[in-house]
């Protein structure tokens, strides 16, 4: 019988013939680019002119916004050819600018036509001229110093608006509609996000191939069974919440007996002992790009050992390093670092966070759990980082200078799984979904609104009393803040879609403290303090209204105008009433309503493109950046003058 064809040639070498060829994704089709870049530059314009990073001025009256356009004006600025990009666009709360998409044209530079004599004067308003115009990568080289934007920045900034491009052609060729999102459970309906509202480039993931971003993105949806590694004891470290003190008493929990006497049989094969190892699992991407290189002399030393995996079926979400568990959705969320530069940061985890986020957990939740508001009347849930392993690199983590990237490559975070906090009947969906817009343009809030049976004021209402009160109630009695955005905060609904309470997660990376001290902070344990983050008290509410209310509000209140017939004044009404309603709840509590103002007439304005484009671009530094502050902004939620 003759032997199959060899796929290698008489050398070992690979035969060309054999290879497989060059394959293009079915989504990346010209129909499908062009709608989702039309929506990103529209997007861009909007964010842009927000951060002050283009000034658009008011040009010529216009009367054809259209059925979408109810208080639209024309806009526009000079480009850096002296051609205009002018478009329609609403003012919004905290001088935000919603841009119509398909009103964007740019008008090429001419000189201004010859008047004969004795014609009459034309001067006045001029109808849109120009051609449509949808490209917003062409747009960052016809406005590159406008922008304010350097060479090198600039040849970053096209490859992640490329790759943000890219994933939003996905997401769109994919589509649900929102019925069918309604019907989604939490984990699948994360798949379906489009990503942060106010990032322009919110899915640039430096570091990932067109084939790692198809795998391992959310909007691939694709479960996997994620790898486990042994690290010996000299370069990990276990935390765990009391119920988890040891790590044996996770690994009881999470892996099976058979999972645990299989990684055990491994070491041994290798004359290893078990008791000298902890246990982890570690993104595959992160093992072949990051870990192998960097930490081969301990793989060569077998202080790190590859293990099988655990069999669960786990699934990505948003923040795309963590996994929610298929198999066993009692078992706990896993957090891994990921080593790519995606919406400002590198997304690994912190050595020191890691050690400490059990013990800021165990803080956090002691206030909750001895607080009746919090605990009985808000019913907050509070998903805890209840155990961690942290792994040290033997050289990057003793110098300060190293770039953070380089100090944040091993490790994972256990976090308490949501399905079981759940009451019977009651379902959970990220705050982010509620801006999601399907491609016939229903506002997945308006699906959500609709099968409530309410009326959309009513539902609002319950929604910013499920949201408002566990967050000030933090803020004004503990000084502590949560980073409430889209991803963070998860609103529960029951069984008739109507928001009932909070969930809230990420506590040992976005948890802030007052800097000026309170007596409530007495509890705090010392590695808690050293830890967690501080903030002026006038600037620790810019959490609230950064995080929550322009990162998310603001681009909800327009939806609920156009879609629940809500006027956006009466929408910010109603979050000032809820803000009102709590203070009254609590009026002994009248000093820190000062301390911590929420209803200032103006707020600093935070800046997140800036970051990118002018404050940090793509340099390394030994520290996270944060958002630029440029300025001032109106704050809806001021008293009325």
């Amino acid at each position: 019988m003759p032997n199959p064809p060899s796929p290698h040639d008489s050398r070992g070498l690979p035969d060309p013939e054999a290879l497989p060829g060059l394959l293009a994704p079915p989504e990346l089709n010209r129909e499908a680019w062009d709608r989702a870049a039309r929506l990103l530059l529209a997007k861009m314009i909007g964010a842009f002119a927000y951060e002050d990073i283009v000034q658009p001025t008011v040009g010529p009256a216009t009367d054809n916004a259209g059925p979408d356009g109810k208080g639209a004006g024309q806009y526009g600025f000079t480009l850096d050819d002296g051609s205009t990009l002018t478009f329609l666009a609403r003012r919004g709360a905290y001088g935000g600018w919603r841009v119509q998409p398909d009103s964007v044209r740019l008008v090429e530079p001419s000189p201004p036509p010859a008047q004969e004599p004795g014609a009459p004067d034309a001067s006045g308003p001029l109808p849109p001229r120009g051609r449509p115009f949808g490209d917003p990568v062409r747009f960052l080289a016809l406005a590159r110093r406008t922008l304010g934007v350097d060479g090198a920045t600039f040849g970053h900034l096209v490859r992640e608006l490329t790759a943000t491009l890219a994933a939003d052609t996905r997401l769109h060729t994919t589509a649900l509609s929102a019925a069918q999102l309604a019907d989604l459970g939490y984990a699948e309906l994360e798949g379906h996000q489009t990503g942060h509202p106010w990032l322009v480039l919110n899915k640039g993931r430096l570091g990932f191939s067109a084939d790692d971003a198809a795998r391992w993105s959310p909007e691939a949806r694709t479960p996997a069974r994620l790898p486990w590694i042994a690290v010996r004891t000299d370069l990990a470290t276990y935390r765990g919440v009391q119920t988890l003190a040891t790590p044996e008493r996770l690994y009881a929990r999470e892996l099976d007996a058979t999972v645990r006497d299989a990684f055990a049989a491994a070491l041994r094969a290798r004359g290893l002992d078990p008791a000298a190892y902890l246990y982890l699992p570690v993104h595959p991407w992160q093992w072949t790009e990051m870990i192998l290189p960097l930490f081969a002399p301990a793989v060569a030393d077998n202080a790190v050992v590859p293990l099988p995996t655990d069999g669960d079926v786990r699934l990505a979400q948003q923040s795309i390093r963590t996994f929610l568990n298929l198999s066993r959705p009692e078992r706990h969320t896993v957090k891994l670092p990921l080593s790519i530069l995606n919406t400002l940061v590198w997304r690994g985890l912190p050595t020191e966070r890691t050690v400490a986020a059990p013990a800021v957990t165990t803080w956090v939740q002691g206030l909750c759990e001895t607080d009746p508001f919090l605990r009985d009347e808000c019913r907050v849930i509070l998903l805890g980082e209840v155990a961690s392993v942290a792994v040290e690199h033997p050289l990057y983590d003793r110098i300060g200078e190293v770039p953070y990237q380089y100090k944040e490559l091993l490790g994972a975070i256990w976090r308490e799984p949501l399905l079981p906090r759940l009451a019977a009947g009651e379902r959970a969906r990220t705050l982010a979904a509620l801006l999601h817009t399907d491609p016939d343009g229903r506002a997945f809030t308006a699906e959500l609104v609709a099968r409530s049976g309410l009326a959309p004021r009513v539902w609002l209402r319950r929604l910013f009393n499920a949201m408002l009160p566990p967050l000030l109630h933090f803020l004004y009695r503990y000084g502590t803040v949560f980073s409430p955005h889209g991803e963070n905060a998860i609103v529960v609904f029951d069984e008739q879609d109507v928001p009932v309470r909070l969930a809230i997660k990420d506590f040992v990376d976005d948890i802030n403290v007052s800097a000026e001290h309170l007596p409530e902070h007495d509890s705090m344990p010392e590695d808690v303090r050293n830890i967690l983050l501080t903030e002026a008290p006038s600037f620790l509410t810019q959490f609230i209204h950064s995080g929550l209310f322009v990162g998310v509000y603001r681009f909800l209140a327009p939806l609920c105008e156009d879609q629940l017939g809500v006027a956006e004044a009466d929408f910010w009404a109603l979050v000032r009433e809820e803000i009102l309603r709590h203070q009254a709840r609590f009026p002994h509590e009248k000093d820190r309503y000062e301390t911590f103002d929420l209803l200032t007439p103006r707020i600093d304005r935070l800046c997140l493109n800036r970051n990118r484009l002018h404050t940090d671009g793509y340099r390394d530094r030994s520290e996270r950046p944060h958002a630029a502050v440029h300025g001032t902004v109106a704050n809806p939620l001021a008293p009325a003058e």
